[in-house]
């Protein structure tokens, strides 16, 4: 018994030190962890430009980086490996972030955008669009935005009212997706055979081919879009408490929720509309985040390292690890199936038992 007392035996000043040792420990945590992903990340964009069927040397990439000239590898490096590279971070980041920002405004892991339909959406818009209507680059990825954000208005717009609009929206996203996965396939079937091999790389989710033309739209939607989630990454956590607690704390519920909700399904689209919909990185991305800097931490930044890291390692494996070349969207596939049995799994045994 006295040894149950002793916390609240505690003295004010007592109490403050063990408050202000939990954040030290926090914050050298969250150091910690970022810095080994930021390493981790640099690692792999390293390994990404030199390995290949020619390996370069450290010094030839930095010099292929800096404008020089060298035999081979400014081919190689400069215009197939970097925009390779660059388009992997930039949809890591982008998917990553949008994962993170949905699982945290929901409280509830399932809630990622390639679970809930959204990237199903800008899927089937940008089939439409290089198959039917044999649009460019920019106005695919436009019109994958939009029909992104009207895919996300329908399912939250079906999923308001009740008690539990956080399950309902999964749910609704799910079958969501799953109708405009039929779209696509129906688009496919009525297509002819080259545009097929055009579409094949949307619905995988893939890095071949990547130009560097394609990298400054994407390279835009990142470099605005999550600013913005950052800045309002205080807020979001907030939002995991209810949104009546949200508002008494202080924070524009509806004007905060529908920002985060643009941003984040601006990230998705714009990502699925250069890479196609890269299997569960938006899944995976926040949860291993929120495990690598632990709680009490915002987990944006992380996810979004977390998120290039997965899709540049998944290439990486999909491009050496076998012998025959996988897409990276396979490889991530593999990787994000089982975990989301297991979250499946245990949804279900939660709801059973309630």
């Amino acid at each position: 018994m006295p040894t149950l007392l002793a916390p609240l035996e505690l003295s004010a000043d007592e109490q403050i030190e063990q408050v202000r040792l939990g954040r030290r420990r926090r914050t050298r945590r969250r150091v910690i962890a970022m810095s080994c992903l930021g390493a981790l990340l640099l690692l792999l964009i390293a390994a990404m430009l030199m390995l290949g069927n020619t390996i370069y040397s450290p010094g030839d990439v930095l010099a292929v980086m800096f404008g020089q000239q060298v035999q081979g590898a400014s081919f190689t490096v400069g215009t197939l490996r970097i925009p390779r590279a660059i388009t992997a971070v930039l949809a890591g980041i982008a998917f990553g972030v949008a994962g993170a920002t949905f699982q945290t405004m929901l409280r509830n892991p399932l809630a990622s955008p390639d679970v809930i339909g959204i990237t199903s959406g800008a899927s089937a818009a940008a089939i439409l669009s290089l198959i039917v209507l044999g649009w460019s680059h920019a106005a695919t990825s436009a019109l994958s935005l939009v029909a992104g954000i009207l895919t996300a208005l329908i399912i939250y717009l079906a999923a308001r009212g009740g008690t539990s609009t956080g399950g309902r929206l999964i749910l609704i996203g799910i079958g969501v997706g799953a109708m405009l996965d039929s779209v696509v396939s129906f688009l496919i079937v009525r297509a002819n055979v080259y545009d097929v091999l055009v579409a094949a790389r949307w619905l995988t989710g893939s890095l071949n081919g990547s130009r560097m033309d394609e990298v400054p739209t994407l390279g835009i939607a990142v470099a605005i879009l999550v600013p913005i989630v950052l800045f309002l990454s205080r807020d979001l956590n907030t939002l995991e408490l209810g949104d009546a607690s949200a508002t008494s704390l202080g924070v524009k519920v509806d004007r905060t929720r529908l920002l985060l909700v643009v941003a984040a399904v601006g990230l998705a689209c714009f990502a699925t509309a250069t890479t196609g919909p890269i299997a569960f990185v938006s899944f995976l991305a926040g949860p291993i985040a929120a495990r690598i800097v632990g709680p009490g931490t915002s987990v944006i930044l992380p996810a979004a390292l977390t998120g290039a890291c997965l899709v540049l390692a998944a290439d990486l494996v999909g491009q050496f690890a076998f012998g025959t070349k996988f897409p990276v969207g396979v490889i991530t596939g593999i990787l994000g199936a089982p975990y989301l049995l297991y979250l499946l799994v245990r949804t279900s045994r939660r709801g059973g038992s309630s």
